[in-house]
């Protein structure tokens, strides 16, 4: 039982913050009365009013939400785009957020094209090295032939993950030092929207960690390879 409990409990931590980002989007998801645009129209004109030359904005896949600096192109899933919602208008502001970082050259921009790459990476030696695992383990027929690749594919799975975090602080600089102060202080939002606005601002920002702390599960599934050993 106390074990059923701790596994609970994890599940819980890691699943928990991804399930609570959904619900916020999806709480302020309904148009709006009154909204005079979309996600997408208020992204462009956004980028017109700071200046952002050769920023561009698109539609993308649903739950996709970013901002690509390679391209230059600020992407929102189908809801955002074409949504006069609250999530909408919350949403093309923090990826905007992102195009004004990448515009300015700031410090804190750095932190996505330095770390996100190898994050990446490490996650996908992980995946390698736990797919591996059951190869060598015949190979070798022996306990450790098996349990050190799953060991540090887990390991290298679960640093690739963690080093999504770091990028936390360009992800909060986006909501509160870029979207939020636009939203107010352009009149975007009313004084009664902006609790809600962030709300939503914030599940933006953590959605990056929340995935992170989400793909740990997937080293949870190669468990059994030790258990059996």
């Amino acid at each position: 039982m106390p074990f059923v409990l701790i596994a609970i409990a994890l599940f819980a931590l890691i699943l928990g913050p991804q399930l609570w980002i959904r619900w916020v989007f999806l709480r302020y998801g309904s148009d709006l009365p009154g909204v005079p645009g979309t996600g997408g129209q208020l992204a462009e004109h956004l980028i017109q009013r700071f200046e952002l030359d050769g920023v561009t904005v698109e539609q993308t896949e649903p739950n996709r939400d970013h901002f690509d600096g390679g391209d230059a192109c600020v992407r929102l899933s189908p809801n955002n785009y074409n949504g006069k919602s609250l999530t909408a208008i919350a949403v093309a502001a923090h990826e905007v957020g992102h195009a004004i970082q990448w515009h300015r050259k700031e410090t804190v921009f750095r932190l996505r094209t330095t770390y996100i790459p190898i994050a990446r990476r490490l996650q996908q030696a992980g995946m390698v090295l736990l797919s591996l695992s059951p190869v060598l383990g015949l190979l070798t027929r022996s306990p450790a032939g098996i349990a050190l690749p799953v060991i540090g594919g887990a390991l290298v799975a679960i640093c690739g993950a963690a080093t999504y975090l770091i990028v936390l602080p360009e992800e909060w600089d986006a909501s509160f030092n870029k979207a939020m102060p636009i939203l107010i202080d352009g009149e975007y939002i009313s004084g009664e929207q902006q609790a809600a606005t962030r709300r939503i601002l914030r599940a933006a920002a953590l959605t990056y960690a929340a995935g992170a702390l989400a793909s740990i599960l997937q080293v949870w599934r190669w468990l059994p390879l030790l258990l059996r050993r």
